[in-house]
Formats: structure tokens, sequence, C-alpha cells
């Protein structure tokens, strides 16, 4: 049980990947608290299988670039649970099209749900982890941060803005005790990748030397990696399990 007593918080976790590393990290031992938008029914579901592993569970309907709802369920989740050990800063979305297409309120808002909110977030469990002198956060970037993608500008920018994000927190957090890592997911089959049409799903796989997606689940095991023991030597670090994508 390599996260015997834990607490972790997960953005974006009734589905894909921080669903697939809330059910690993609670397979490991830890309770589990995570965030949502508006998907009840989903999330229900997802806390039904933590407490299924015998784990604690919570879960609360949020936008992650709303600071104060971030900052409260923090709060919520130390009250109920105890003091946050881990963040797995995951959630997201995309708006693909053109460069030239893009609107200021497309562009603020890919931008708020990635960077700031991941940003305030992370500030928002910070200093019970100073205090403690012991915690782990893990910032979900992608592989499109390191490479770019057609009609994935803005998006692009933010996951790479990201990894910059872990570097420096990392500089700052690591003498404290706290461990800062990124990944940097390659495709992977969830509900943003459904988004993609059947031509371009297909020349993407065309491209991947493994030939397939990956599964939510090959990342949840990147970040059980990042949040358990055995992570311990990683600083600043965005690991890309990626499928060949990009090579590095």
């Amino acid at each position: 049980m390599k996260l015997a007593g834990k607490i972790a918080l997960v953005t974006g976790g009734s589905r894909g990947i921080g669903r697939a590393t809330a059910l690993a990290f609670a397979a490991e031992g830890a309770d589990i608290a995570f965030c949502h938008l508006n998907d009840g029914e989903q999330a229900d579901q997802t806390a039904a299988e933590i407490i299924a592993h015998g784990r604690r569970a919570m879960h609360r309907s949020l936008d992650v670039a709303d600071i104060k709802a971030g900052r409260d369920f923090a709060a919520a989740v130390a009250r109920e649970f105890g003091p946050i050990d881990i963040l797995f800063n995951n959630a997201g979305m995309n708006i693909r099209k053109p460069f030239e297409a893009y609107t200021e309120e497309e562009f603020d808002r890919i931008i708020a749900v990635h960077l700031k909110g991941m940003f305030f977030m992370a500030q928002a469990v910070y200093p019970a982890m100073v205090a403690r002198g012991l915690g782990c956060i893990i910032n979900v970037a992608s592989q499109r941060g390191l490479k770019g993608a057609v009609n994935s500008t803005v998006y692009s920018a933010a996951k790479a803005a990201i990894m910059g994000f872990t570097r420096a927190l990392a500089w700052e957090a690591t003498p404290k005790g706290i461990r800062v890592n990124a990944i940097a997911p390659g495709p992977v089959v969830t509900d943003l990748t459904a988004t993609m049409t059947p031509e371009d799903r297909q020349a993407f796989i065309d491209a991947l030397p493994v030939g397939r997606f990956g599964r939510p689940e090959e990342i949840a095991a990147t970040a059980l990696l990042l949040a358990g023991p055995d992570g311990g030597f990683y600083v600043g670090a965005t690991l890309s399990p990626n499928g060949g994508d990009v090579m590095y």
C-alpha cells in the first residue's frame, strides 16, 4: 500500500485520467477527494468505486477557474479528511480551431481552466504542506506542450506554461519538503480525444510508434510513481508517457 493513510485531492476526477488516477491512488491506500464540473452521476460512480477499495471519498462540482471555489473545496477536504498530502492537478478542456479563429473569450477560458486553475489550486494546498514539511503536487500537462498541434495553439501554450510553472515551483517547494512534478501524456482515450474526427484520430494513431492511443490507467501508473515513495528523486520533472509521439 504505497499511499496508505494519505489524503489526495484530484481535480477533474470523475472521468478519464483523473478518474483512473483517483482509483489507482485509492487502491494503494489513499482517501480521495475530487472535483468535477456538473458530472454528478459519473462522480457518484467514481466515489462508489473508491469506497469499494475501503477508502473514503468525497466530491464537489466546481469550476477550477473559480479561485474561491477551489480554495473552499481544499479547505473542506482538510476539515473532512485531514491535511492534503497529494494534489493531482488534472482538470482540463479544449476548443479546437485554427489559430486565427480563436476569440478572446475562448483564449481566456482555456488559459483559465488549465493554468490559472492549476496555479491557484496548488496555492490553496501549499501553505498546509509547507507547515507540515511534506506534500506532493503533480500537474497534468500534455505532449502538445512539448510539440504543439494543429488547431490547438491555445491549449498547447497552456500546457507548455504548466511545465514551466512546475519547474519554477519545484525550486521553491523542494527545500520545504514538497515534491512538484508534471505529467505530459500523449494521446489517451478520454472525452477530449473523443471530439476528434475519425480521420484525425486515425492519422494520429498511424503516426504513433505504438500504433494506438494510451489508456487512462497507463497515465495513472505514472502518477502513482510520482506520488509514492518510489518517486522521491523526481524534482521539477515532466514525465511523458506518450507512445513515442515525443522522443527526447
